[in-house]
């Protein structure tokens, strides 16, 4: 049986003076399909979460986070993922004025 590690992508992020009313990247696309992300809000802030550039995906209040674990039910024959090269973006709902916005990643070895 095939041993299936966890591995941790670079750590992203986007300070409150880059973040406005039009979506900007939230550091790089993703390197790999992923199973797990959390993005912090560390911002005083709300903040809006795309994954397109367009749609509001997510949305997260100032000093706050939220974690997905899309993989946890794991069937080996479904294989469900964030994909391999989404970008993830943030703009404002209310205009923060510190602070910065993170993105943390878990892929599995392989993926």
């Amino acid at each position: 049986m095939a041993s299936n590690r966890a591995r941790f992508d670079a750590l992203r992020s986007l300070g409150f003076a880059s973040i406005s009313g039009t979506y900007a990247t939230l550091g790089t696309a993703l390197g790999h399909a992923s199973r797990v992300f959390r993005i912090i809000n560390a911002t005083n802030g709300d903040i809006f979460i795309s994954v397109d550039g367009t749609t509001n995906n997510f949305f997260l209040p100032s000093n706050s986070f939220v974690l997905y674990d899309i993989a946890s039910d794991d069937d080996p024959t479904d294989q469900f993922r964030v994909s391999l090269g989404t970008q993830f973006y943030v703009k404002q709902s209310t205009a923060p004025s510190s602070g910065s916005v993170y993105l943390e990643v878990i892929y599995g070895q392989g993926e």
